[in-house]
């Protein structure tokens, strides 16, 4: 075999390997300890049409300065965002905290879409 048309090959397989792959962008949602409903509420919403769209969330609650004393509230506030979000979504990451945030990655549940479907009819 001639080594151009090998090479030929191998590029024509790594070019068809690129156009079937997935790209999955990854988008932030970022909360404080204190944030209130009305802000809650209308990240959540972004959040749900992020998920419906296909991208990965990652969820973020921020503690500036002696807020990181508070570690509590920023757990409540995850968990009710994980809550309000269990139709559409399930933990991909599990929460943990990094320095000063506290992180967890939500991807689209695709069982909980079909049965969603199956309801609605």
């Amino acid at each position: 075999m001639d080594f151009g048309k090998f090479k030929y090959e191998i590029q024509k397989k790594e070019k068809l390997q690129k156009k079937n792959q997935q790209i999955i962008s990854i988008k932030e949602i970022r909360l404080h300890p204190n944030t209130d409903v009305h802000d809650f509420d209308f990240k959540a919403k972004h959040a749900e049409q992020f998920i419906n769209d296909g991208h990965k969330v990652k969820v973020s609650v921020i503690f500036r300065g002696r807020q990181i004393t508070y570690v509590e509230q920023g757990e409540n506030i995850m968990k009710r965002f994980i809550e309000r979000l269990s139709l559409v979504a399930k933990i991909d990451q599990e929460v943990k905290l990094e320095g000063k945030s506290l992180n967890t990655i939500l991807t689209q549940d695709k069982s909980l879409k079909k049965t969603n479907k199956i309801t609605e009819k």
